[in-house]
């Protein structure tokens, strides 16, 4: 039996993320690159030890290779622990062949041996795709001092995107007095965060309730918390007030790493009393030449720029070759723009090739219907060729050929 511990944190990083498109054909979305040398999945794993949660469950389903890869013992998040610490949590292998994870709820169901060995009063639940600065453990406090048995982060979100959401209706006492599950017409833009405190032992018995049930999508936001809902659990919403994005799409994500160039948008990622730890790969120093331009842009460890860059995130070991432009757009590790070349809203994935005189992407004012504009995609280790011209909105996994 492990020591006990306070708090277990489970983390849900196994969504395909289909919608990211080619960007997570090979990988987890929560190991996409962010913001020049992260990844999306450093933001929960950061914001655990931040908050003092030292034992996290990390739930991975597609593609974990790379992600697995990534986390390893831990060490960078200083979570490489003789007690407690990181664990990376696969569905089991069975006699009878893996049961993958039917939904969230199950996720934590098929887990809850790895939980049980802490014997922990509360159990913190989150999505492994959010880009955003949260301390739980203000959040625990909340919900001890409301005596509740789940407590759900809440983020106020305009009224237009609402629907996109599951939306709490909350009391004045901060307790939820109704669930809507993305509605069509919302009454409330009191959005669900993904991020849920519970009560161990009353979860426990509402996951083993929902597996039994034939009937359940084994789902926290359909099935477990509406069960606890109309059980009359005591069910508290979380107020949270700062910067928070779902990158579940391209243009989210997009969104995301140029956000970090806005200086009205409050994400700090050099805050050192709130860091952001990754497993950032050792290069050497970036180096500009005497004819680059670079203009409010981040430029990540040995890149080497001889163009222009505007409103751009560059990873690190990116090329980018004398008169190529780059603007408005997230290029990722070991990409080469060659001469002439102009990459423009657009996100590049890892090491691709654009070859001389290539324009990838387009700028909405250059559209003729707006409607048809979006932001172009590059996939790994993809080639576009010489003078080839990439359309806005597209995506592109394969090589590309020269156009004369």
């Amino acid at each position: 039996m492990a020591k006990k511990t306070e708090c277990v944190a489970m983390l849900l990083a196994g969504g395909q993320g289909s919608r990211l498109g080619i960007l997570t054909k090979n990988i987890a979305k929560p190991a996409v690159p962010y913001g020049g040398k992260y990844r999306i999945i450093d933001f929960p794993l950061s914001n655990c030890v931040n908050s003092g949660i030292y034992t996290v469950g990390v739930l991975t389903q597609y593609q974990p290779l790379e992600l697995n890869d990534y986390i390893g013992n831990g060490q960078p998040w200083d979570l490489d622990r003789a007690n407690g610490g990181v664990h990376v949590l696969s569905p089991y292998q069975q006699i009878k062949g893996t049961e993958w994870y039917k939904g969230t709820a199950n996720a934590i169901y098929q887990n809850i041996n790895f939980i049980e060995r802490y014997d922990p009063e509360y159990v913190l639940v989150l999505s492994g795709d959010h880009i955003y600065k949260m301390d739980y453990s203000k959040m625990i406090d909340y919900h001890k001092a409301n005596n509740a048995d789940c407590t759900i982060a809440m983020l106020e979100v305009p009224w237009e995107e609402a629907s996109r959401f599951g939306l709490m209706i909350v009391n004045d006492d901060g307790s939820i007095s109704e669930f809507e599950e993305k509605p069509k017409n919302p009454r409330s833009n009191k959005a669900s965060m993904g991020v849920y405190v519970f009560n161990w032992k009353k979860l426990r018995k509402y996951l083993i309730e929902d597996e039994n049930n034939p009937e359940s999508d084994n789902d926290f936001g359909h099935n477990v918390i509406p069960a606890m809902k109309e059980a009359g659990e005591r069910m508290f919403a979380y107020q949270f007030d700062g910067y928070w994005k779902d990158v579940g799409t391209i243009d989210s994500l997009w969104d995301a790493n140029l956000d970090l160039l806005n200086p009205k948008v409050d994400l700090d990622l050099d805050d050192d009393s709130w860091k952001i730890y990754s497993k950032s790969p050792v290069a050497p120093p970036h180096y500009v030449g005497a004819l680059a331009k670079i203009e409010n842009s981040m430029i990540a460890e040995g890149c080497d720029i001889n163009g222009t860059i505007d409103f751009s995130v560059l990873f690190s070991n990116v090329t980018v070759e004398e008169g190529a432009e780059v603007k408005y757009s997230i290029v990722m590790p070991g990409t080469v723009v060659k001469k002439g070349a102009k990459v423009q809203y657009s996100i590049v994935a890892e090491d691709a090739v654009i070859e001389e005189g290539a324009v990838v992407g387009k700028s909405p004012e250059d559209m003729q219907d707006i409607s048809a504009w979006g932001v172009t995609v590059i996939g790994d280790g993809v080639k576009i060729g010489k003078n080839a011209v990439v359309d806005a909105k597209l995506m592109v996994d394969s090589d590309i050929g020269g156009a004369e």
